[in-house]
């Protein structure tokens, strides 16, 4: 989950690293460091805490002066957030910047250890970085490949040598790594929104492949030290994307992108009123021939999941069942042959579902990844991929990529209840233009923001609130809880509302926040009278409600009526006034908006 960078070319590589790991700080910001070849010698700057602890750190003392370097920002893993625990690793020979998990390190200490080596971390970073000494005969490309041959678990790692000044090595294996292609200068990153000022062009490699990153260009080998041609790829973000364009914080850009990133996303698989996937080789005989439906995400995906799973079961009549990713394959799932497993990630490398992709490719189901990033583990591995388009989310609470995914989700329903005959051609060409129609719905959500406001105002006290709803609401209550809880550090809890009075009633006392949604118009008098019950024992009632309910005075003490839409749509109306709710809560407290504490964006490992 951490960020890594590396730079070769002319320019300062400590401001280019600087600037790279500020585009990579939502990975991880428990500590930042650079390495840079200075003068025969690789001289090593890192501390604790944000990356503007590192920069005062280099206005104090100086900054490594030289044109090669890598860099990393952390999300603590093994050893807490330290100084000494900062990366980069390694001693007078070599340095290492590390993206991942060595499960064996523990083996590989012990060894080192018995060979005479000291540990100064507690990392597991660290014994990569003395095994590479360990082995270093001069060749740096042997050296790695016999590491590679003792280390298990998941890795992108960034590799300097002392006795070659002038390049950076780079390998992954299960996490994410690009290899950034300019004009008289190459990078490595994380991801592409690192370098996007430099160059939009990469390549990306596969499993134990090595990059030998030099000004002069880059050459890939393979664990045999055989050359490897490598496809260019092309980033289709620009470095605007990456910027917050004169709003205050990340999450409310990416709010206020919601409608143009979801009509970008649906707009190239719709034809004439129609869903087509035939671009990605889904055709409607292929969509109609699973027997069962998996839905497998983690958080927000797997929200977004939900929200599919009740959408297509109410209109294509097939079964479909939502796993957490983390439970999913300890939990032996009944999957099969002609069965769909669906991968939902934001980036792409979410650790935990790309093994549950594994898994059911093992079990002989076909696999449909849905993600933001091109090229990614989980989209290369997939049997079918659609790629969302939400250009960059910096913001650790996702919003846009959110809303994207539900667009697709609904796209899914569409095709496959037409493809099973459960709605005619003219319905389906119906329920399409109302899809087509939501991103200007989405936009008068947005102008909900004086009302979303005030209701924040009314949560600052509160040590924990509750979000009910019913049907679609219950499962847009549980994306509105998570988004409040991990950006605003308030304890809230989801619930089906007529879940309540089985146990959940009890915590209501006096001035209890509550947070009702109410969109579904076949449930909305239940949802109501649900409402009343926790009023009537003193909760705080904020009611987000469709157009048209008929609620009576004393219900609510805040309600936000919105815009008018299709109540079958109507989660992508109403998940932005829940975004906005969490995001002012979060700014009238003072935190840290786009960087909630202990969370990283990518989660990519277990």
């Amino acid at each position: 989950m951490c960020g890594i960078a590396g730079y070769v070319g002319s320019r300062d590589s400590a401001d280019v690293l600087i600037g790279a790991l500020s585009k990579l700080e939502y990975r991880g910001y428990d500590s930042a460091g650079i390495a840079v070849s200075e003068n025969g010698s690789i001289k090593v700057k890192k501390c604790q805490g944000r990356l503007k602890n590192l920069v005062d750190k280099m206005d104090r003392e100086g900054k490594p002066v030289g044109h090669v370097g890598i860099g990393h920002t952390r999300w603590a893993t093994h050893g807490e957030p330290s100084d000494i625990n900062s990366h980069p690793h390694g001693n007078k020979r070599v340095s290492i910047v590390h993206n991942g998990i060595i499960e064996n390190y523990k083996q590989i200490k012990d060894f080192l250890l018995k060979e005479g080596y000291n540990f100064v971390s507690e990392t597991d970073t660290e014994t990569v970085a003395k095994l590479l000494d360990y082995y270093y005969d001069g060749d740096p490309i042997a050296t790695i490949t016999k590491v590679l041959a003792e280390i298990k678990g998941s890795y992108a790692l960034g590799i300097m040598f002392r006795d070659f000044p002038d390049v950076v090595y780079a390998v992954r294996k299960e996490s994410p790594l690009i290899v950034g292609i300019g004009k008289g200068e190459n990078f490595i990153a994380s991801d592409m929104t690192a370098i996007l000022e430099y160059t939009r062009n990469y390549i990306l490699l596969e499993q134990n492949e090595i990059a030998i990153v030099e000004k002069s260009g880059v050459k890939v080998v393979d664990i045999h030290g055989e050359e490897v041609s490598k496809e260019m790829n092309v980033a289709d973000w620009d470095i605007d994307a990456a910027q917050k364009g004169g709003y205050e914080h990340f999450m409310l850009k990416e709010i206020h992108e919601q409608p143009e990133v979801v009509k970008t996303t649906i707009t190239p698989r719709i034809s004439n009123h129609i869903p087509t996937f035939e671009n990605e080789g889904i055709s409607l005989d292929k969509l109609s021939s699973y027997n069962n439906i998996f839905i497998v995400a983690c958080g927000t995906a797997m929200h977004a999941g939900m929200v599919g799973k009740y959408v297509i079961e109410k209109m294509a009549r097939v079964s479909v069942t939502v796993d957490i990713a983390s439970e999913f394959r300890y939990r032996d799932p009944l999957i099969n042959e002609g069965d769909l497993v669906i991968l939902i990630s934001q980036s792409g490398e979410t650790a935990d579902t790309k093994a549950a992709l594994e898994l059911a490719k093992e079990r002989g189901a076909e696999t449909l990844a849905i993600v933001n990033v091109k090229g990614s583990s989980i989209a290369r591995a997939a049997d079918y991929v659609l790629y969302t388009h939400a250009g960059p989310e910096i913001s650790v609470a996702s919003t846009k990529a959110y809303m994207v995914q539900v667009s697709v989700m609904y796209l899914l329903a569409f095709q496959l209840a037409y493809a099973k005959g459960k709605i005619s051609k003219e319905q389906l060409v119906e329920y399409t233009k109302l899809l087509e129609n939501i991103p200007e719905q989405i936009e008068e959500a947005i102008n909900l923001k004086p009302a979303c406001q005030f209701a924040a105002s009314k949560l600052l006290n509160a040590d924990s609130l509750l979000y009910i709803g019913r049907g679609l609401d219950y499962a847009l209550s549980m994306e509105g809880s998570l988004k409040l809880k991990e950006i605003s550090y308030i304890h809230s809890e989801s619930y089906a509302a007529g879940e309540l009075k089985h146990g959940t009633i009890s915590l209501i006392d006096d001035g209890m926040p509550v947070i009702a949604i109410a969109t579904q118009k076949d449930l909305v008098e239940k949802t109501i009278s649900n409402i009343k019950e926790v009023k009537a024992r003193g909760a705080f009632v904020v009611l987000i409600a469709a157009p048209g309910v008929d609620v009576e005075d004393g219900v609510s003490d805040v309600t936000i009526c919105l815009p008018e839409a299709n109540q079958l749509l109507m989660p992508m109306v109403a998940a932005v006034p829940l975004q906005l709710i969490a995001y002012y809560t979060s700014v009238l407290k003072g935190n840290d908006v786009d960087k909630p504490r202990n969370l990283a964006k990518s989660v990519t490992v277990e």
